[in-house]
């Protein structure tokens, strides 16, 4: 392995072997940030979702997947002309890559976890001593009225990543936990990254979460009042199943034991605690 490899390990405290392949995953994903950085990849899009809250502002939680949008609506974007620079930034560490485009099979144009037709999805397979696959999945046909900012990354070398603002983020995730559609599931680690941004005191762009709902279709009104989105959150926590939210968050946190609080008055209130841009 690589020594620069090595030296973003080490800032990992590795238990087992499930700590080792997180520890790894997330090395892969600063790489995989370098290579598009190097490609010119972030002069069109922006980092967006749970890793980039990982990576640039230490959400407790493991992420798998690396989330763009593009800055402005592009249907004939394409992703492949990046491969290159990903390619050449894994070869210079040591590491051989593939990227294959995966089909989508869907025929709406939102389906169960807001994978969209106009959006491009592709799998990274990292091949080394442990094999690690990301989801790349670019959004080519973004929910505009949304901040951008510059955030610096030291390794494999020093370099900034288009990101989405925080209240921005905190819109996009609002906008998941209230209208996710995971037929029978429930995506816990909405929850737990709802209970971060009221935590943490971060306001939430109520335009930015409005154009998400427009563009999905699940609200038409030019305007939205705060009063009306805590309504609609209140309500959606009145249908929070608890237990299966703790069931799928569990394993991406290290203590387990911080979502025993968690019930729907405790959500109800934070809540409450919500502020806005």
């Amino acid at each position: 392995m690589s020594p620069v490899v090595d030296q973003m390990l080490q800032k990992y405290t590795v238990g087992t072997q499930e700590d080792a392949t997180q520890a790894l995953r997330e090395v892969m994903q600063e790489i995989a940030l370098a290579g598009l950085y190097r490609g010119g990849f972030f002069d069109k899009a922006a980092f967006y979702g749970g890793t980039c809250l990982r990576i640039f502002h230490s959400l407790p939680r493991f992420s798998e997947d690396l989330d763009f949008s593009l800055l402005r609506p592009q249907p004939d974007f394409s992703f492949a002309p990046y491969f290159r620079s990903l390619k050449q930034e894994f070869a210079a560490l040591g590491f051989e890559v593939e990227l294959n485009e995966k089909e989508k099979t869907a025929k709406t144009s939102i389906v169960s976890a807001f994978l969209k037709n106009n959006s491009t999805v592709y799998d990274l397979k990292v091949m080394g001593k442990r094999t690690i696959k990301i989801k790349f999945e670019v959004d080519t046909d973004p929910p505009l009225r949304f901040a951008t900012q510059e955030n610096l990354l030291l390794q494999p070398y020093s370099f900034y990543v288009k990101c989405f603002s925080l209240p921005d983020l905190f819109a996009g995730k609002m906008h998941a936990l209230l209208y996710r559609q995971w037929q029978n599931r429930v995506k816990g680690r909405d929850w737990f990254d709802f209970e971060w941004y009221v935590r943490k005191g971060t306001p939430l762009n109520l335009q930015h979460f409005l154009e998400r709902a427009r563009q999905s279709g699940d609200m038409k009104a030019d305007t939205l009042e705060p009063t009306q989105f805590s309504d609609l959150l209140r309500e959606r926590i009145g249908r929070l199943d608890v237990d299966s939210a703790r069931e799928d968050v569990v394993r991406f946190i290290r203590e387990p034991d911080q979502l025993r609080i968690w019930s729907r008055d405790y959500f109800l209130q934070l809540s409450a605690m919500v502020r806005f841009a």
